[in-house]
């Protein structure tokens, strides 16, 4: 597409802030909160792991957690079976098979339990500095189909789209620009398309 370019211009500078919104001190409650963010808010989860982290101090500490007991800390995240069954799996995993260090490849990173590509792409791009893809969450979805930027609604195609369209250079900020515009202004419901800094850029624009 000949005008992401001038897109990805302007939303970097309507979004200086641009980054993943959830907190963590390093790789592993990373992949904690990335796994607990699978249908869930960032808010939420954002307010999950203080309390999470201070009980679970370690990897090791999660490996060794009880599964009902775990259950319960991150309940009001969604999805809590199975999510604290890939947390636990993956702690165990990671202390037997990679020494206790979170890998740090797309491969061995999708081969922990509850991780997917989405997920592998979040750790290694905010977390190891590697950007590999481009994760892609509904935000993504909904606004790179808007765009034109993929015709797929499959994740992993659309990934594969915004990987042609979108300079390499770019492909770790995009998400998070998609995601922040997202909110703002291009929601599911009723688009802002007069308030949108590249409406005139958007084929959608004024037509949702």
């Amino acid at each position: 597409m000949k005008n992401i370019k001038e897109i990805m211009r302007i939303l970097k500078k309507e979004y200086p802030e641009a980054k993943i919104a959830l907190r963590f001190e390093n790789t592993w409650q990373l992949l904690v909160a990335t796994i607990l963010s699978a249908q869930c808010t960032d808010v939420r989860v954002n307010k999950v792991t203080p309390v999470l982290f201070r009980k679970y101090k370690t990897i090791t500490d999660f490996a060794e957690a009880g599964i009902r007991e775990l259950e319960k800390d991150i309940h009001s995240t969604g999805f809590y079976k199975n999510k604290a069954k890939g947390i636990i799996g993956s702690a165990k995993k990671i202390l037997n098979e990679f020494k206790g260090n979170v890998p740090r490849t797309m491969e061995e990173l999708t081969s922990l339990p509850g991780i997917g590509r989405k997920t592998a792409n979040v750790i290694l791009s905010s977390g190891f500095g590697i950007v590999a893809g481009v994760v892609v969450d509904t935000h993504v979805i909904r606004l790179s189909r808007r765009l034109g930027l993929a015709k797929n609604t499959d994740p992993g195609k659309i990934e594969e789209d915004l990987m042609k369209s979108v300079p390499a250079e770019d492909w770790g900020i995009v998400s998070h620009l998609m995601i922040l515009h997202g909110r703002k202004i291009c929601n599911a419901r009723k688009p802002l398309c007069a308030d949108c800094v590249i409406n005139k850029l958007c084929p959608s624009a004024f037509k949702n």
